[in-house]
């Protein structure tokens, strides 16, 4: 063994670095999986609104005087409360002591009756009045002092927005309704200022932070304001004299540095079990009442569970897809190595040696280079790919061990399990460790005689190999089927994830049986040309080894990954596209922030000047307008948004993006609109709706009702989409019908300067908003999950790249020094040096252009197949809600993924070929001419 490795050490090293890359892309890839879920949780869970993700546990206080729950609601026994709750939350949730508050609130507002507060509509302010814990490290007192008080002399403070709006100051006494009759006085002494208003702290109740003037709809929209008065604890007990419920709370914020993707069921568990079960029990019992656990946490593990659960068969089968181009170029490279000591064997054999002992000593060989690169693969994955937010490489052996017992080392190491990484490493050894004794023994089982031709012209397929080829078509249809049937989301079934490969496989085969009809038919009408290269070329492309489906295998398997992942890409970047099109009606739009603000006058005319404009479409949006039915009463009341467009401006726009195009003649103008039209109900608009409005409406004008006028529409025409609203329900009219028209938004096309747009606005109003299509897109791969699954994608198909060059460069090495040895005879002959570049490169050719060929119809053969079954809506848009009118996100073929590649391939053949012919011919030709050589 020492000895082969000795004689032969460019063959070990090179068997070694492909064992290594090889390894160590399979050891990396659960690992990276595994990293880009744990992120995926964890983002989940941090980025999403405090007030969705904290658990806050309320319990009603009974009909009492302050004196007599004075004791029972001090901040001592709040906090001791507080502790023993968060000691009851189940492993593994855990929560942030700096964001956690607890103390008591009113649940219903409470009206400020004092008549100095503003009102300004004549509607009296509202207030909460509540007394959350640790305010003196949440906030900065700029006036006044801190609330102190007691239980029957209640002090507050408020923030500066709150001070500002109400006209507070210290000092200013508010009052508010008791429950006997009475009032109760609650004295301001401070003015606040709140760190980080978008913390759980000040985020779950934004009343506690800056008042709202809220909307009381009547006859007539008035308005009124709300705040919040901020008790001090020692005042807690102050507001079971109020008319408010005053109700006692608990709010946890919860962490996820310690939480990885194997946790979510484990969470799901305690967040149910808290929600209501036994630990639900628990903390009722420390309360010592009724308990209420309020959380959104619980949908937000389930939306990510089920996002991975949508992405990871996708990921699948891109796994799938590149796992099966290494195995063959690990067989290529046995097949290699057998071929090249051939004869050695042949010699052994034919002397005596047992099959058992030549096995044995060449799965020594292996052994010895695959182990140890194996070895070094899996620790450089180990290095590399490391857990979330840097977690120690030390502690894997303890998390893989973790996961038997499904508890804590793993959640409390946050470590990566070793055990997917090592089951792959070692897999790819075993591989590399089998192919070349199973090879040898296979082809040498019996004693063969020298001299044996094995062409693909000549050869014949055996009946194992056609039993073989029709089992794995049998596999490919079932595959595809149950794909286009049941879609990519049965993570259970790996048949379904191998469609492409399989497909793949099939292509393959098909090519090496009909590769010796083009070959002959070519042949003929090349023996007529002048030159020899031509025919020679053809006759030694014929008389390839029939062993020579390894490389045609390796080749397609490649190129249809490629093309299914470029597919793949290509499908999510224009769901993308198009979901961020749709979300903002063109390249850019403008709106206000306050709905039915409209438009300042001479702003149309000013962005037409901006850089980057090309077109303006003014359009009048009214949310919510009421739509009758042609059913009458019976029918379910039903909203949808009444658009008023500029006919030629908006077909334009529609027929750009796309999203329901129609003619400009359909929303013809009566030519009654206006504000003389005020008293015309009757008047007819032609109209577009949606679907379901359509439906609705019915085939009769029915009068509408709206801010905009009141009038009968007619639907003139159905459209499943429209660029100026988001929702699924629209009504377009023309605007100049409209009784008060007033336009509210613009929908700009063109490559527009974002910052020259915005500053065009803010020039003349600051009530309008700019959107971005560009910053909408962006917006939509903000997930770790989203990314992971890219960039797995993403190396997939560089790493299928890679192979191929791999296969390419075996294949030629597999034949080389036959090839030599032809070159040099064949210079003795007078074949120049260009004439042997050209050989080389033609007898190259036909089995690479047959590789192309059929990696571009397997990849586009497989998209259309398989793309029912694959839908890249949640990998494309996990992060895009309302987006229902794009139907899903379709695998189509992507041309440039099919067609790179697969010239690719030609192109680098035929350089290796040139490459090969230039090298041996500096290289000198004793050693191919010597007398008696075998080659």
């Amino acid at each position: 063994m020492r000895t082969r490795l000795r004689t032969a050490p460019r063959a070990a090293a090179a068997l070694a670095l492909l064992v290594l890359v090889t390894a160590y892309l399979a050891a990396a890839l659960p690992r990276a999986i595994d990293r880009y879920e744990t992120e995926g949780l964890r983002h989940g869970i941090a980025s999403a609104a405090p007030r969705d993700s904290v658990l806050e546990l309320t319990s009603p206080l009974p009909v009492a005087t302050p004196s007599q729950y004075a004791e029972v609601l001090s901040p001592e026994a709040l906090r001791k409360r507080s502790d023993e709750l968060r000691a009851l939350l189940p492993d593994p949730i855990r929560t942030d002591p700096a964001q956690t508050a607890h103390g008591v609130r009113t649940v219903a507002r409470l009206e400020g009756l004092d008549p100095w507060l503003p009102r300004p509509d004549g509607i009296s302010p509202q207030f909460v009045l509540s007394s959350p814990s640790g305010l003196d490290r949440h906030a900065t007192l700029r006036q006044g002092r801190p609330a102190a008080g007691g239980p029957l002399r209640p002090e507050a403070v408020v923030t500066a927005k709150t001070a500002e709006a109400l006209r507070l100051k210290p000092g200013a006494v508010v009052h508010v309704p008791s429950r006997n009759g009475e009032r109760v006085a609650v004295t301001v002494t401070g003015i606040v200022e709140p760190h980080g208003p978008d913390a759980p702290y000040w985020a779950v109740e934004p009343l506690l932070r800056a008042p709202v003037l809220a909307p009381l709809v009547g006859d007539e929209v008035k308005y009124f304001w709300q705040a919040a008065l901020l008790l001090s604890p020692d005042s807690a007990a102050s507001l079971l004299a109020t008319a408010g419920e005053p109700e006692v709370f608990f709010r946890y914020a919860p962490t996820a540095d310690h939480l990885t993707a194997r946790d979510t069921d484990r969470l799901s568990a305690a967040l149910h079990s808290v929600g209501g079960g036994p630990d639900l029990v628990k903390l009722t019992r420390a309360v010592g009442g009724n308990v209420t656990v309020t959380t959104g946490l619980d949908e937000i593990v389930d939306a990510y569970r089920s996002m991975r659960d949508a992405i990871d068969p996708v990921v699948a089968v891109a796994v799938f897809g590149i796992g099966a181009v290494a195995a063959v170029v690990l067989a290529m490279t046995g097949g290699l190595f057998v071929a090249r000591r051939d004869a050695e064997l042949a010699l052994l054999r034919s002397r005596g040696a047992s099959l058992t002992g030549i096995g044995l000593r060449l799965l020594g060989e292996t052994s010895a280079v695959a182990v140890p690169a194996a070895a070094l693969a899996l620790g450089l994955a180990v290095a590399t790919v490391r857990p979330p937010g840097g977690g120690s490489g030390a502690a894997e052996a303890a998390g893989a061990a973790g996961v038997a017992d499904g508890a804590g080392a793993v959640g409390v190491l946050g470590g990566i399990p070793l055990g997917p990484s090592l089951l792959a490493a070692s897999a790819v050894a075993l591989v590399a460790m089998l192919v070349l004794p199973l090879r040898a023994v296979v082809l040498h089982r019996r004693p063969r005689l020298h001299g044996g031709r094995d062409d693909l012209l000549t050869a014949r397929p055996s009946r194992r190999r056609t039993v073989l080829e029709l089992t794995l078509l049998v596999l490919a249809v079932g595959a595809v089927v149950s794909l286009r049937l049941r879609g990519a989301g049965d993570s259970g079934d790996h048949l379904v994830s191998a469609a492409p490969v399989l497909v793949g496989l099939i292509a393959a085969m098909v090519l090496v049986r009909i590769y010796p009809l083009p070959l002959r038919w070519l042949g003929r009408p090349a023996r007529r040309l002048r030159g020899a290269v031509g025919p020679l070329a053809l006759a030694r492309a014929g008389r390839s080894s029939s062993t020579g489906m390894l490389p045609l295998l390796a080749l397609v398997l490649a190129l249809t990954t490629a093309a299914f992942g470029g597919s793949v890409l290509a499908g999510v970047a224009d769901a993308r596209d198009r979901a961020a099109l749709l979300s903002t009606g063109g390249d850019a739009r403008i709106d206000g922030s306050v709905e039915w603000t409209p438009l300042p006058a001479g702003l149309t005319e000013t962005l037409r000047g901006t850089a980057g404009v090309r077109d303006l479409a003014a359009v009048q949006i009214e949310y919510g307008v009421a739509l009758p039915s042609h059913e009458g009463t019976i029918a379910r009341p039903m909203s949808a948004p009444l658009v008023g467009v500029e006919p030629a401006s908006y077909t334009r726009l529609a027929e750009r993006t796309g999203f329901g195009p129609f003619p400009a003649e359909l929303l013809a103008s009566t030519g009654k609109g206006g504000e003389a039209a005020t008293a015309d109900t009757g008047r007819v608009l032609p109209a577009i709706a949606s679907p379901s409005v359509a439906e609705r409406l019915g085939r009769e004008p029915l009068e509408v009702v709206a801010a905009a006028g009141t009038f009968r529409v007619k639907v003139v025409g159905v459209r499943a989409a429209t660029p100026a609203v988001r929702g699924e329900d629209f009504l377009l009219v023309n605007g100049a019908d409209l009784t008060r028209r007033a336009a509210t938004a613009l929908l700009v096309t063109g490559p527009v300067d974002g910052t020259a747009l915005r500053s065009a606005v803010t020039a003349r109003t600051d009530a309008f908003r700019v959107t971005l299509r560009s910053e909408e897109r962006a917006g939509y791969v903000d997930s770790p999950l989203q990314t992971g699954a890219e960039r797995i994608y993403l190396g997939a198909i560089g790493a299928g790249a890679g192979y191929a060059v791999v296969a390419v460069l075996l294949s030629l090495a597999q034949n080389a020094p036959e090839r030599s040895a032809l070159l040099a005879r064949l210079r003795t002959m007078g074949l120049t040096r260009r004439q042997g570049r050209r050989l080389l490169g033609l007898e190259a050719l036909p089995q690479a252009v047959l590789a192309a060929l059929g990696g571009v119809l397997a990849g586009w053969a497989a998209v259309p197949l398989l793309a029912p079954g694959v839908d890249l809506y949640r990998l494309a848009l996990a992060t895009a809600p309302g987006l229902a009118r794009i139907d899903g996100a379709p695998l189509r073929a992507d041309p440039w993924s099919l067609l790179v590649p697969a010239l690719a391939v030609v192109l680098l053949t035929a350089f290796a070929a040139a490459g090969q012919a230039w090298w041996a011919g500096r290289r000198g030709s004793i050693k191919e001419l010597r007398a008696g050589d075998a080659r």
